[in-house]
């Protein structure tokens, strides 16, 4: 069987890859650049194609939550996503397409259904994103996450799957580095946790060592910014601090353990590991509107025991180096309350695949 995964959510994609692979061909389709606009090169593209799966870029637009000098010019490139996700299906013929989401799933989605391909998508998120709202009118099958997200899809195409994690986070051992911190705002870095980092991170080494994953993201340079800070920082104070653009997914999950606690962005699959790890976490949740989704994720995950939810708005550096001493002081007391993940997730999605296989051979 031919599969090709699209979509913007890679770390459940990635565990399913990781099930397929010498068993079926993988295809991958997504973005080549990170951001728009950007030259940076996406994190996606980097991991497909060190794994020596086939990467065909997409180039389509999205229907933007604010206007920018890119809205424009990314609707314009919507009609063009569509005619090049027809010739990528046309000239590859994948047996199936699976969908993680995001508006670059939607162009593909489309033009497999309409081109007779079995499509399926993942919901990775508690309620319905955008893109798999638009695609579930055309999905054969559709797996969700969590038992919130079953109302927001037609009940006779909806299965209950869960949101898959990869083997190295599964069979992960417990190797905790005293008084250590994993920051991260998330593949793509995130400029305002940064930023806050920047101006105490003297401080925070005093007393932690510090893995931080910037991102790079070339309109803000944060990367370069730390790095020049790190280097007038003292040898011992250096030593202890970890800066990188990008971690291999695989490191990211082991300094996620490795570390105290966490801080970082509250994205679906950030929360997913870091529930399975038992891992306590400061989020600083992604706040484009008070109904952010990964406002309602960073909820969801302090309701459970875990954590502590500030939103980016109304933290300052100082006030959050004063949180983070404080919640390092009461560490013990964020214990998992309850377990919500479902298991064997991309077993059950692969199971999904090959149901549908047969409604394109019949």
């Amino acid at each position: 069987m031919k599969i090709l995964i699209t979509g913007g959510h890679l770390t459940p994609a990635l565990a399913v890859i990781e099930k397929l692979k010498g068993k079926h061909e993988v295809l991958y389709v997504g973005r080549k650049h990170a951001f728009e606009g950007d030259s940076a090169i996406s994190f996606e593209y980097q991991t497909i194609t060190k794994l020596g799966i086939p990467f065909y870029e997409i180039k389509t637009g999205r229907l933007q939550r604010k206007f920018t000098k890119y809205t424009v010019s990314s609707l314009l490139r919507i009609p063009s996503g569509f005619l090049g996700a027809y010739k990528i299906l046309i000239d590859v013929k994948p047996d199936v397409v699976l969908g993680f989401g995001s508006y670059v799933s939607v162009p593909v989605g489309i033009a497999a259904k309409s081109l007779g391909i079995p499509l399926v998508i993942h919901e990775q998120i508690l309620a319905a994103g955008f893109a798999n709202r638009v695609l579930s009118k055309f999905a054969d099958k559709i797996c969700v996450s969590w038992k919130s997200s079953e109302s927001y899809f037609p009940k006779k195409k909806t299965i209950l799957t869960g949101n898959p994690l990869r083997g190295s986070v599964l069979n992960l051992k417990n190797q905790q580095q005293e008084k250590s911190i994993y920051i991260s705002g998330g593949s793509l870095g995130s400029h305002t946790i940064n930023m806050l980092i920047l101006k105490i991170i003297k401080k925070l080494l005093k007393d932690f060592v510090v893995f931080h994953q910037t991102g790079d993201y070339k309109k803000h340079n944060d990367f370069q910014k730390l790095l020049e800070l790190k280097e007038t920082l003292p040898k011992q104070l250096a030593d202890k601090y970890k800066l990188v653009k990008f971690m291999d997914v695989d490191e990211v999950s082991k300094n996620m353990l490795a570390s105290s606690f966490v801080i970082g962005r509250s994205g679906i699959n950030t929360v997913t590991e870091l529930i399975y790890l038992k891992k306590a976490a400061i989020l600083i949740p992604l706040s484009l509107t008070k109904h952010s989704e990964q406002i309602k994720n960073a909820y969801f995950f302090k309701q459970i025991g875990l954590g502590e939810v500030y939103l980016e708005e109304d933290l300052e550096s100082e006030g959050l180096y004063d949180k983070i001493i404080n919640f390092y002081k009461n560490i013990d007391k964020y214990q998992l309350k309850e377990n919500v993940l479902v298991k064997e997730s991309a077993d059950k999605i692969i199971s999904v695949l090959e149901d549908v296989y047969p409604k394109k051979a019949s």
